[in-house]
């Protein structure tokens, strides 16, 4: 088991908060546009201090723990992208301005952070307390997974989303921006801003993933260090990420179900997992190093055939995947 103690979770804490307030800075005290050479430079450090806080980690707790922490990282970075795929739909669907969209991003990974922190908890102490969990878990990333693959060529219906539904029944919303506030007064009332739309959605999609993705880096690791740690990496590097692959996510035509895949096979191991140490030890489990070795295959071999598949056929675009059907318009209801 491992063993961590107060004085490695505060550092661990402290360059994380550290890290954030960085970006937080960047994003709130110069709004602008990010262009390609920055995004590609921050996202550069950002994929350097994860990896080099996995080979430290590995050196000095042991590589069984640090292969953990290095699949853990790269599942959540794998469905971190996804979720840029619904922040991009989000952005689009607000017509957030270009010189916002940075302290956006900066907001939605915090809030992740904060949610992702909280389910660690309640599922690392769900697992200590009942072994069953570990099904609850599988089955919930198995019926992820099969249900991501059926929608895997829709996007979500974000004006759908009931937080953004309750959120427009509660505050009447201006139809434009009022600089980077959230509120402001119109014809003297106070109304909510799309600013504040956007902020609400993109809370109600983090909470959407943190529930997919702790189930399915707990498939890797059950130390509750090493879960924590994968994500905040994984999440560190979001904001330059987004604008570095904003147009490359439109060629990612099989991500969707590439996540599928990984999702589905996590919930297998949970199960296993399971009966290997509750029911039977005859009942095979699934070496971690062999878990890493299946998702990057899976991510190799995704992005490769979608970008070959876009290369042949330009009009072929990506589409997130959702959870459920979407809704048709009114229009095409009344036809």
């Amino acid at each position: 088991m491992l063993e961590v103690g107060v004085l490695e979770w505060s550092i661990t804490i402290g360059v994380i908060v550290a890290l954030l307030a960085i970006d937080l800075l960047q994003a709130w005290l110069r709004p602008h546009k990010v262009g390609f050479k920055e995004a590609g430079l921050w996202s550069i450090f950002y994929i350097l201090v994860a990896i080099a806080f996995g080979v430290i980690f590995g050196l000095t707790q042991g590589w069984t723990f640090g292969t953990e922490y290095f699949a853990g990282y790269i599942v959540e970075k794998s469905l971190s992208v996804d979720n840029l795929f619904v922040f991009v739909i989000i952005m689009t669907t607000f017509a957030v301005p270009d010189k916002y969209q940075n302290e956006v991003l900066t907001f939605g990974i915090i809030l992740a952070l904060i949610m992702r922190a909280i389910f660690i908890l309640l599922g690392a102490t769900l697992l200590n307390l009942f072994s069953f969990m570990f099904v609850v878990f599988g089955l919930l990333l198995i019926y992820t997974a099969i249900q991501l693959y059926r929608h895997k060529d829709e996007e979500p219906d974000i004006e759908d989303n009931m937080v953004v539904k309750g959120a427009r029944k509660l505050f009447p919303v201006s139809e434009e921006y009022h600089g980077g506030k959230l509120f402001a007064k119109v014809d003297g009332r106070r109304v909510a801003t799309p600013l504040f739309l956007v902020l609400v959605a993109i809370g109600g999609i983090d909470l959407l993933f943190a529930l997919d993705s702790i189930p399915a880096v707990f498939g890797v690791t059950q130390e509750p260090y090493i879960v924590f740690a994968a994500n905040a990496f994984a999440l560190l590097g979001l904001r330059a990420l987004f604008f570095l692959v904003k147009g490359l996510l439109d060629r990612l035509i099989y991500l969707s179900t590439g996540l599928a895949l990984i999702l589905g096979f996590i919930g297998v191991k949970l199960i296993l997992h399971w009966g290997h140490v509750d029911i039977s030890p005859s009942i095979p489990e699934i070496p971690t190093p062999v878990s890493l070795g299946v998702i990057v295959v899976i991510l190799t071999i995704v992005t490769v055939a979608s970008l070959m598949a876009t290369k042949k056929d330009p009009s072929k675009t990506a589409k997130p995947g959702s959870l459920k059907a979407r809704k048709p318009q009114q229009s095409e209801q009344q036809n």
